[in-house]
């Protein structure tokens, strides 16, 4: 869950709602969902007589701002290394308390509320001042009597953004940090889409879940998620006019604006050990995955795992059971690499190991590789090909390995009035509102503004692993709109399952930086991004393409206007063509894994590898 920079007074309090439990849960690897407590109803330890506590021990800024913190420790007399985990969501809670765990391994707890929540003083502002608040509260660390000068960061989602905030300030008392489900940027991540599009559901809905001013009742969803101009939708969503929502609406493109709450653009900055964990079906799986490519590069020892999960690992899928190999044993993975940093002085890391832990759905087993995307990737095309009807899931439709030389274009009505509507994929953060994961688009195939492309049969299975992407051919009757790809797995029975997808915001097509507008009526070539997987099409089963232009409100809906999308109120139908012949080969790029006698992998004391006995998919 992103942060929010509008400004909160010390004593505002965050809603106890469904994200927040989210987060937590994720933060701690817990099966269960917490509840945010209140600083005055702080959760009872086990009895531990190997645990010291310490609470409300205020820690000086160097702005005089003082951090409210709570210290758990070692009985023993000695010096620890020491883990600290900075959260906006209350240090309290019974997920944050339950860091205990690492006190009986050796190691001193810091538990502090972030600038502005519940103890601590100042204003909950922009992220930016994570990295000194830590950096200064690392310091005060090394300098107590109890500490070695050795500290690790945890935790997940913005309890895993502070954590790269903290790192590029390279102090060097932070010896490691094991963000989670966290990605590397601020637009990119909590914003805007590689394609340009706004994350609306995501963001509106943290929004209210969360800077709702306390004593007023929550907007429903349904109840703002349609406002326009999108520029005003905060009031809507929370009665406030935010800060953080008018300046990244005012900022659509990736301009200068975004690059001072960019991790990314300062990556070059992270010199320590960094372990990480993200999911197929997260929102921040293919920032994760960049993190990773980036520091693997350097020769930055680095460690991802990318399980099926989405941003609760706890959250459950519908539609798939993965197996009991998929459920992650968080604690272990994190005590394993505290105490290979944090109790050594080893941080050299062999480039021939593998870095990089994946799990293969379908198959349902992890596996171990050393870069992103795999060097053995076969990036192959599947090109379309139709009649010039292949609307819905009756149209006619198909997914060839060669493009056709005489293959008629397709045309649907995109009417924003009546969009797509969002069913599954990599979203964050509330499954009761819009939930993630492989979910079945049988009702969504029926709309006769989704073209719809689909395989013969697989005669055997073809693994797909790594980023997906579209080249279609595409006209409009707008000068500017949207189009969208979802990679559908196809079961025997008919069952269609999302397994990815993405969307292009065609003004975006050539560079977020700067908008470019479309002629109309005139074919362009777009490039989709449809995000990352890595998922075995079984044989029997078919692969299919589904082509619109909304996911709503996955996605904020096109206008179909040459104004900023912020700012339109009026909606205009606009006519598309998809173009897929000899002149124009749309197709989609698969990243296709050759076969190899197992896919499982050597058995890891942390995750269960083998495949499921349940059959899983």
């Amino acid at each position: 869950m992103a942060y929010c920079r509008a400004m909160v007074r010390k004593a505002a309090w965050l809603s106890t709602c469904w994200p927040l439990l989210c987060l937590l849960v994720v933060a701690t690897g817990s099966n269960g969902y917490g509840q945010v407590s209140s600083p005055s109803q702080t959760p009872a330890l086990h009895v531990n007589p190997d645990l010291v506590e310490e609470q409300n021990v205020g820690i000086r800024m160097r702005d005089g701002v003082e951090l409210e913190a709570d210290l758990l420790l070692p009985s023993r007399t000695g010096e620890w290394p020491a883990i600290l985990v900075r959260t906006p969501y209350n240090r309290r809670s019974v997920a944050a308390r339950a860091y205990a765990y690492f006190v009986s391994h050796g190691y001193a707890v810091v538990l502090q509320d972030v600038r502005g929540r519940f103890g601590s003083g100042g204003s909950f502002g922009p992220i930016t001042q994570e990295g000194p608040d830590a950096s200064d509260t690392i310091n005060w660390i090394a300098n107590q009597h109890w500490s070695n000068g050795r500290v690790g960061m945890s935790g997940g989602s913005y309890l895993g953004i502070v954590q790269w905030w903290a790192a590029v300030q390279k102090n060097s008392h932070l010896v490691t940090i094991f963000p989670i489900v966290s990605g590397d940027d601020e637009y990119l991540d909590r914003y805007y889409s590689p394609g340009g599009a706004l994350k609306l559901g995501h963001r509106l809905l943290w929004l209210s879940e969360n800077l709702t001013p306390r004593g007023i009742e929550r907007p429903a969803f349904d109840s703002y998620i349609r406002h326009v101009p999108l520029l005003t939708a905060d009031v809507a969503a929370t009665t406030l006019s935010l800060d953080v929502w008018r300046g990244a609406l005012g900022h659509p493109s990736y301009d200068k604006y975004w690059n001072k709450f960019s991790i990314r653009r300062q990556l070059n900055k992270v010199k320590i050990p960094v372990s990480s964990i993200g999911g197929w079906f997260d929102n921040y799986a293919e920032s994760d995955l960049d993190a990773f490519v980036q520091l693997r590069a350097r020769g930055i020892p680095v460690e991802t795992w990318i399980g099926p999960w989405a941003h609760s690992f706890v959250t459950r899928f519908a539609t798939v059971d993965f197996g009991p190999g998929s459920r992650p044993r968080t604690r272990a993975l994190q005590l394993a690499w505290f105490d290979r940093f944090l109790k050594t002085d080893s941080a050299k890391v062999s480039q021939n190991s593998a870095a990089l832990h994946l799990f293969v759905m379908g198959p349902n087993v992890w596996r171990d590789e050393h870069e992103w995307p795999l060097a053995r990737t076969r990036f192959t095309s599947f090109y379309l090909r139709s009649r010039g009807r292949a609307n819905s899931v009756h149209g006619d439709g198909e997914l060839r390995n060669r493009a056709a030389p005489n293959s008629p274009p397709d045309h649907f009505l995109y009417d924003p009035q009546h969009p797509v509507p969002t069913n599954g994929g990599a979203i964050c953060c509330d499954p009761r509102v819009l939930p993630p994961g492989p979910l079945n688009q049988t009702s969504i195939e029926e709309r006769k503004d989704l073209l719809v492309y689909t395989s013969a049969i697989l005669k055997q299975q073809i693994e797909v692993t790594g980023p997906v992407a579209a080249t279609l051919y595409i006209a409009t009757s707008a000068n500017d709109t949207d189009v969208t790809v979802k990679l559908v797995d196809v079961y025997p029975d008919g069952k269609p399952l999302l397994v990815t997808d993405g969307i292009q915001r065609l003004r975006y097509r050539m560079s977020l930086d700067k908008p470019v507008f479309v002629k109309r009526d005139t074919p362009y070539q777009i490039r989709v991004d449809a995000g990352v997987t890595s998922w075995v099409f079984e044989r029997g089963h078919r692969i299919r393409i589904e082509v619109s232009s909304s996911n709503f409100p996955r996605f904020d809906r096109n206008l179909n206007s040459s104004l900023p999308n912020a700012d339109e109120m009026r909606m205009t139908v606009a006519t598309q063509t998809v173009l897929h012949d000899r002149r124009y080969p749309s197709a989609v790029i698969l990243p296709v894994i050759p076969p190899v006698r197992s896919l499982a992998s050597p058995s890891h004391s942390h995750f269960r590898m083998h495949a499921s006995g349940s059959g899983g998919r």
